[in-house]
């Protein structure tokens, strides 16, 4: 018998099962009952049940601005990976306009398996994934650069008050940077060495984010490291 459902909030020592149930990732087993590890959101396939974690992995809220990749295609859209326990939705009318049709056209001819994209969060509760929309400014699909992660909460101290760390990392490195709310960041450049020095400042923001005086540290960093490579 199955005490929780699916996606419901859990903590560790939550009874989540018992009887004819197997014990999945970050769960164990006492008898014929199966408890929770850890703080997460409960999935099951089949009589197999399991935790994914919260811890590290991003949340959703409306309005925050993600970087997602595309993992599947249907007749009305899109599912794309946000690096979250939930899978957000991107339908056509947030893609498109009204002039398209799924049965004449083919969807993975806009956005296909594996592309990745910035969108906004446009709704969400725990009952259902969320919802993206990519027609606003700046959003859409991306390409020719890389992708670095970020513990989620650790985005806010990238960002920096009013924009000044990351503002600084753009100024003294001259890539293009989009950082994502979910722990995905993007960097463009022509020059590789200047997208290796903007992944090694996200590191030390990822090592150092609870120390103070940290995007002075990282710009005399950045120019420490752009005088050794000018000599």
């Amino acid at each position: 018998m199955r005490m929780v459902e699916k996606r419901q909030l859990v903590v560790p020592g939550d009874l989540l099962a018992e009887g004819d149930y197997v014990a999945g990732e970050n769960t164990y087993k006492e008898g014929n009952r199966i408890y929770s590890q850890k703080i997460g959101l409960v999935d099951f396939d089949d009589k197999k049940i399991f935790v994914v974690p919260l811890k590290g992995r991003y949340i959703p809220k409306i309005g925050d601005v993600v970087i997602g990749q595309i993992v599947d295609v249907s007749l009305s859209g899109w599912t794309v990976d946000i690096n979250s326990p939930y899978k957000a939705v991107l339908g056509v009318p947030e893609v498109v306009g009204k002039s398209f049709s799924p049965k004449l056209d083919s969807l993975t001819k806009i956005l296909d398996v594996g592309d990745v994209i910035v969108g906004k969060i446009v709704s969400f509760d725990r009952t259902k994934d969320p919802t993206l929309t990519i027609k606003d400014k700046d959003l859409g699909k991306i390409s020719d650069g890389i992708i670095v992660k970020l513990t989620p909460t650790k985005v806010p101290r990238l960002i920096g008050k009013k924009g000044s760390m990351i503002n600084m990392i753009k100024r003294e490195t001259g890539c293009e940077i989009i950082v994502g709310q979910n722990g995905r960041i993007f960097i463009r450049s022509r020059n590789p060495e200047k997208i290796e020095l903007v992944v090694k400042a996200i590191k030390m923001v990822e090592e150092q984010a609870h120390t103070t005086g940290l995007t002075d540290r990282v710009k005399e960093f950045l120019k420490t490291e752009k005088g050794v490579k000018n000599d």
